[in-house]
Protein backbone atom coordinates (compact mmCIF):
# COMPACT_ATOMS: atom_id res chain seq x y z
CA UNK A 1 0.00 0.00 0.00
CA UNK A 2 1.31 3.77 -0.63
CA UNK A 3 2.70 4.91 2.74
CA UNK A 4 1.87 8.14 1.55
CA UNK A 5 -2.28 6.60 1.45
CA UNK A 6 -1.98 5.11 4.82
CA UNK A 7 -4.00 6.40 7.53
CA UNK A 8 -3.70 4.25 11.20
CA UNK A 9 -7.00 2.88 12.34
CA UNK A 10 -5.77 3.38 16.24
CA UNK A 11 -4.67 6.82 16.41
CA UNK A 12 -4.34 8.80 12.98
CA UNK A 13 -2.33 11.78 13.06
CA UNK A 14 -4.16 15.54 13.33
CA UNK A 15 -2.71 15.69 9.26
CA UNK A 16 -4.91 12.90 8.18
CA UNK A 17 -8.02 13.96 9.97
CA UNK A 18 -7.43 17.26 8.45
CA UNK A 19 -6.92 15.12 5.20
CA UNK A 20 -9.93 13.32 4.73
CA UNK A 21 -12.15 16.35 6.41
CA UNK A 22 -12.02 16.60 9.88
CA UNK A 23 -13.08 20.58 11.24
CA UNK A 24 -10.37 22.97 11.40
CA UNK A 25 -10.86 26.68 12.39
CA UNK A 26 -8.40 28.34 10.00
CA UNK A 27 -9.17 26.25 6.96
CA UNK A 28 -13.00 27.27 7.39
CA UNK A 29 -12.72 30.89 7.94
CA UNK A 30 -9.38 31.51 6.49
CA UNK A 31 -9.90 29.34 3.04
CA UNK A 32 -13.83 29.28 2.86
CA UNK A 33 -13.54 25.29 3.56
CA UNK A 34 -17.17 25.35 5.17
CA UNK A 35 -18.27 21.84 4.27
CA UNK A 36 -16.11 20.84 6.96
CA UNK A 37 -18.84 21.74 9.46
CA UNK A 38 -20.69 18.91 7.67
CA UNK A 39 -17.69 16.32 6.26
CA UNK A 40 -16.35 16.21 10.13
CA UNK A 41 -19.01 14.05 11.28
CA UNK A 42 -17.27 11.26 8.99
CA UNK A 43 -14.08 11.74 10.11
CA UNK A 44 -13.22 9.77 13.66
CA UNK A 45 -10.04 9.48 15.75
CA UNK A 46 -9.48 6.15 15.29
CA UNK A 47 -11.47 2.73 15.32
CA UNK A 48 -12.36 2.80 18.88
CA UNK A 49 -13.75 6.46 19.10
CA UNK A 50 -15.80 5.21 15.76
CA UNK A 51 -17.40 1.78 17.55
CA UNK A 52 -17.91 4.47 20.43
CA UNK A 53 -20.23 6.91 18.80
CA UNK A 54 -22.22 4.31 16.96
CA UNK A 55 -22.52 2.80 20.25
CA UNK A 56 -24.06 5.57 21.48
CA UNK A 57 -26.30 6.39 18.29
CA UNK A 58 -27.57 2.80 18.91
CA UNK A 59 -28.90 3.20 22.16
CA UNK A 60 -29.98 5.91 21.50
CA UNK A 61 -31.90 4.82 18.21
CA UNK A 62 -33.45 2.14 20.49
CA UNK A 63 -35.95 5.01 21.05
CA UNK A 64 -36.66 5.90 17.91
CA UNK A 65 -39.60 4.19 17.73
CA UNK A 66 -41.88 5.89 20.29
CA UNK A 67 -40.59 9.40 19.39
CA UNK A 68 -42.13 8.98 15.65
CA UNK A 69 -38.86 8.78 13.51
CA UNK A 70 -36.91 11.41 15.28
CA UNK A 71 -33.57 10.34 12.72
CA UNK A 72 -34.48 12.09 9.74
CA UNK A 73 -31.34 13.04 8.36
CA UNK A 74 -32.16 16.96 8.25
CA UNK A 75 -32.36 16.56 12.03
CA UNK A 76 -29.01 14.53 12.61
CA UNK A 77 -27.10 17.06 10.08
CA UNK A 78 -28.66 20.29 11.91
CA UNK A 79 -27.86 18.47 15.35
CA UNK A 80 -24.14 17.87 14.39
CA UNK A 81 -23.23 20.89 12.16
CA UNK A 82 -24.26 23.16 15.10
CA UNK A 83 -22.33 21.39 17.53
CA UNK A 84 -18.79 21.92 15.08
CA UNK A 85 -20.08 25.20 14.81
CA UNK A 86 -20.04 26.39 18.31
CA UNK A 87 -16.83 25.06 18.57
CA UNK A 88 -15.43 26.78 15.27
CA UNK A 89 -17.18 30.07 17.19
CA UNK A 90 -15.03 29.24 20.58
CA UNK A 91 -11.79 28.28 18.39
CA UNK A 92 -12.31 32.07 17.05
CA UNK A 93 -12.80 33.82 20.49
CA UNK A 94 -9.30 31.68 21.84
CA UNK A 95 -7.55 32.17 18.77
CA UNK A 96 -7.58 28.62 18.37
CA UNK A 97 -7.18 28.18 14.43
CA UNK A 98 -5.48 25.09 14.69
CA UNK A 99 -7.59 22.55 16.34
CA UNK A 100 -8.72 19.91 14.67
CA UNK A 101 -12.60 18.35 15.29
CA UNK A 102 -13.98 14.84 14.35
CA UNK A 103 -16.06 12.67 15.41
CA UNK A 104 -20.42 12.44 15.36
CA UNK A 105 -20.76 12.79 18.78
CA UNK A 106 -22.58 16.26 18.18
CA UNK A 107 -25.73 14.09 16.01
CA UNK A 108 -25.34 11.96 19.85
CA UNK A 109 -26.00 14.77 22.20
CA UNK A 110 -28.68 16.23 19.66
CA UNK A 111 -30.63 12.93 19.72
CA UNK A 112 -30.34 13.52 23.34
CA UNK A 113 -31.75 17.30 23.64
CA UNK A 114 -34.61 16.16 20.88
CA UNK A 115 -35.13 13.07 23.11
CA UNK A 116 -35.36 14.71 26.34
CA UNK A 117 -38.43 17.08 25.06
CA UNK A 118 -40.49 14.53 23.29
CA UNK A 119 -40.50 12.60 26.26
CA UNK A 120 -41.68 15.21 28.68
CA UNK A 121 -45.06 15.72 27.13
CA UNK A 122 -47.79 14.01 28.99
CA UNK A 123 -49.99 13.18 25.92
CA UNK A 124 -48.55 10.70 24.15
CA UNK A 125 -49.99 7.30 24.92
CA UNK A 126 -47.07 5.90 27.28
CA UNK A 127 -47.94 5.59 31.10
CA UNK A 128 -46.31 9.04 32.23
CA UNK A 129 -43.67 6.59 34.71
CA UNK A 130 -42.26 4.93 31.66
CA UNK A 131 -41.94 8.50 30.01
CA UNK A 132 -40.40 9.53 33.02
CA UNK A 133 -38.26 6.73 33.14
CA UNK A 134 -36.67 6.82 29.62
CA UNK A 135 -35.97 11.03 30.23
CA UNK A 136 -34.17 10.21 32.83
CA UNK A 137 -32.19 7.83 30.76
CA UNK A 138 -31.55 10.22 28.61
CA UNK A 139 -30.38 13.27 30.79
CA UNK A 140 -28.30 10.47 32.74
CA UNK A 141 -26.35 9.63 29.84
CA UNK A 142 -25.90 13.07 28.30
CA UNK A 143 -25.08 14.90 32.04
CA UNK A 144 -22.76 11.53 32.49
CA UNK A 145 -20.74 11.95 29.02
CA UNK A 146 -20.95 16.02 29.49
CA UNK A 147 -19.11 15.46 32.79
CA UNK A 148 -16.56 13.19 31.22
CA UNK A 149 -16.18 15.41 28.40
CA UNK A 150 -15.09 18.35 30.78
CA UNK A 151 -13.08 16.67 32.93
CA UNK A 152 -10.57 15.99 30.21
CA UNK A 153 -9.64 19.81 30.15
CA UNK A 154 -7.65 18.46 33.32
CA UNK A 155 -6.04 15.63 31.40
CA UNK A 156 -3.61 15.81 28.41
CA UNK A 157 -4.51 11.75 27.99
CA UNK A 158 -7.47 12.43 25.39
CA UNK A 159 -9.17 15.61 23.86
CA UNK A 160 -12.73 16.00 23.71
CA UNK A 161 -14.47 18.56 21.72
CA UNK A 162 -17.08 19.58 24.81
CA UNK A 163 -18.25 23.01 22.61
CA UNK A 164 -19.53 20.79 19.44
CA UNK A 165 -21.26 18.18 22.35
CA UNK A 166 -22.75 21.36 23.81
CA UNK A 167 -23.61 23.00 20.45
CA UNK A 168 -25.17 19.10 19.47
CA UNK A 169 -27.09 19.18 22.69
CA UNK A 170 -28.51 22.76 22.65
CA UNK A 171 -29.70 22.44 19.39
CA UNK A 172 -31.68 18.97 19.88
CA UNK A 173 -33.62 21.42 22.68
CA UNK A 174 -34.37 23.84 19.98
CA UNK A 175 -35.65 20.98 17.73
CA UNK A 176 -37.49 19.36 19.70
CA UNK A 177 -39.85 22.42 21.17
CA UNK A 178 -41.79 23.21 17.59
CA UNK A 179 -41.95 18.92 17.42
CA UNK A 180 -43.93 18.14 20.91
CA UNK A 181 -47.18 19.73 20.09
CA UNK A 182 -47.33 17.71 17.27
CA UNK A 183 -46.90 14.39 18.67
CA UNK A 184 -50.34 13.68 19.42
CA UNK A 185 -51.92 15.01 16.46
CA UNK A 186 -50.97 11.81 14.40
CA UNK A 187 -48.00 10.55 12.62
CA UNK A 188 -48.32 12.60 9.13
CA UNK A 189 -49.08 15.89 10.81
CA UNK A 190 -46.42 15.36 12.95
CA UNK A 191 -44.01 13.98 10.19
CA UNK A 192 -44.71 17.36 8.50
CA UNK A 193 -44.10 19.49 11.36
CA UNK A 194 -40.68 17.80 11.06
CA UNK A 195 -40.24 18.26 7.79
CA UNK A 196 -40.60 22.29 7.89
CA UNK A 197 -38.03 22.35 11.39
CA UNK A 198 -35.49 20.47 9.66
CA UNK A 199 -36.02 22.07 6.96
CA UNK A 200 -35.96 25.64 7.93
CA UNK A 201 -32.69 24.58 10.87
CA UNK A 202 -31.11 22.99 7.34
CA UNK A 203 -31.50 26.68 5.41
CA UNK A 204 -30.70 28.49 8.22
CA UNK A 205 -27.04 26.47 8.81
CA UNK A 206 -26.55 26.90 4.76
CA UNK A 207 -26.69 30.51 5.14
CA UNK A 208 -24.11 30.75 8.21
CA UNK A 209 -22.12 28.07 6.08
CA UNK A 210 -22.40 30.63 3.24
CA UNK A 211 -21.51 33.33 5.20
CA UNK A 212 -18.50 31.68 6.89
CA UNK A 213 -17.34 30.84 3.07
CA UNK A 214 -17.14 34.40 1.99
CA UNK A 215 -15.37 35.86 5.20
CA UNK A 216 -12.38 35.78 4.05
Amino acid sequence: MDGAAWVSVQSPTPYDLVRFGANNTGLVLNHGEWYRLLTATFVHVGWIHLATNMWCLWNLGMLESRCWAIWAGCGLSADRDCGNLLSTAVNVIARNDGSVGAGASGAVFGIAGILIVLLSNRRLPIPWEELRRLRRSVIQFAVLNLVIGGATIFFDVIRIDNMAHLGGFFSGLALGVPLAPRMTFGRQRYLGRQKITFGVAALLLALIGYWIANMR
